[in-house]
This record gives structure tokens, C-alpha cells and sequence, in this order.
């Protein structure tokens, strides 16, 4: 195998873990800002648009991690500078 063989091969099992971590944190992330959420709503219902307005600030922010590895995974398997130059 070439060099960059090696470099694609390597560019692409990079954007899986990249993808994959990224996914999985986010959805954790997700998944414990919805129950602290739905935990805050059942304690205190009268709180309810500060509540849902703060949840949905915190979720964009935690899905923006999953979308910069979207976007780092992009980069590695279709603008790779390292593969086009090699």
C-alpha cells in the first residue's frame, strides 16, 4: 500500500470514531438536559417558560458539538488536505 492509501484509509476510520464519539456524547447530553428538564417542570410547573427556554439554549448548545464533529468527519473524508497533496 501507497502512502496515501494508508492516508485515506486512516481518514476515514478517523471520521467514524469522530462521528461516533460525537454522536454518542451529544445523545447523552441530550438525554440528561431533557430528564433534569422534565424534573424541573414536574417540580416547579409555574416556572414553565423560563424552564423550556433555558432546556432549548442548552440543547442547541450540545447539539453544536455533534455538528463540529460533522463537520470535522466532512473535512477528513472529502477536503483532506493531507490526501490531495500527497
Amino acid at each position: 500500500m501507497d502512502a496515501t492509501t494508508v492516508l485515506a484509509l486512516g481518514s476515514i476510520i478517523a471520521a467514524a470514531v469522530v462521528m461516533a464519539i460525537g454522536a454518542v456524547g451529544a445523545a447523552i447530553g441530550e438525554a440528561r438536559i431533557g430528564a433534569a428538564g422534565l424534573d424541573a417542570l414536574a417540580r416547579q410547573p409555574d416556572e414553565s417558560p423560563s424552564i423550556t427556554r433555558n432546556q432549548f439554549v442548552a440543547l442547541a448548545m450540545v447539539e453544536s458539538t455533534a455538528i463540529f464533529c460533522l463537520v470535522i468527519a466532512l473535512v477528513l473524508l472529502f477536503a483532506n488536505p493531507l490526501i490531495g497533496g500527497a
